[in-house]
Parts: structure tokens; sequence; C-alpha cells
């Protein structure tokens, strides 16, 4: 997953102890995809603890040669339906303005699932440091 962050280019990389730490801790709203025994995406969440109704999405990648197939889109239905029978209804999920691949991916879901897609300012850029970009929060619900 570390080094699967690291070739998308555009995600934040967390320590690979953070990664191993999330696995152990978030099984049930984190997934990952193998193709032939091998990684070739995950996406990281969370039930939000002040609104079990959220699933936040952390982090999406998919490896650069499964990238348009339609393997995040997968993942992410996934986890839907997995976490739906307890009681989350409503994603969200951070992306940056520059993202338009996330932004696309986000709309495609919420459209396949007849969810309203809405999205609104979260951090500014200040708040984050190290140059990084702002973050909207988008938010997919019935």
């Amino acid at each position: 997953m570390h080094r699967l962050a690291g070739d998308t280019g555009v995600l934040d990389v967390n320590s690979v102890y953070a990664y191993v730490l999330w696995c152990h801790d978030f099984p049930s709203t984190s997934v990952v995809a193998e193709v032939d025994g091998e990684l070739a995406g995950f996406v990281t969440g969370y039930r939000r603890p002040a609104d079990p109704s959220v699933l936040m999405v952390w982090q999406v990648a998919v490896d650069d040669r499964l990238r348009g197939r339609g393997v995040a889109a997968r993942m992410l239905n996934h986890l839907l339906d997995g976490v739906a029978p307890g009681g989350a209804s409503r994603l969200h999920t951070t992306i940056s303005p520059d993202n338009t691949a996330s932004q696309a991916l986000f709309a495609a879901v919420a459209k396949q699932r007849g969810l309203t897609l809405s999205r609104r300012p979260l951090f500014a850029a200040t708040d984050l440091g190290d140059g990084h970009e702002p973050e909207d929060l988008y938010i997919l619900e019935p």
C-alpha cells in the first residue's frame, strides 16, 4: 500500500507502519484489490466516531496499469455495500481542487448508486502546510 500510494504521484504517502496499523484497526472499512496475487488497488476508510452513518474515505489508489478500468469504483461500491447493514448510508471524502480524476470517480459512484453529491470547502491550504492544496469535502448521500 505504501509503494502504491507513492506510485500515484498525488497521494500523501504515510509510513509503512501507518498502513499496517490502518489495515489492522479498520479492516471492515478498507479494502484491497488484487490481480494475480499482486496488489492492484486499495481504499482506506473509517466510520466517523461522532457520526457512524458516515463512511469517511481517506485514500483511494489503483495501480497505473489498471487505472480507467473501474477498479476504484468497484472497491468503493464494495465498501458501501459492506457498511450499509451497520447503518452507514453516507460517504465523505476530501479532494483537492486539482484532482479531477478523484472528482470524476466520486461523481460516478454517486450516479451509479443514485446518491446526491455535494461539495464544500473544508481545509484551506494554510491549514495543511508543506505546499499542500486545499481540500474540499465531498458528500455522497441519499
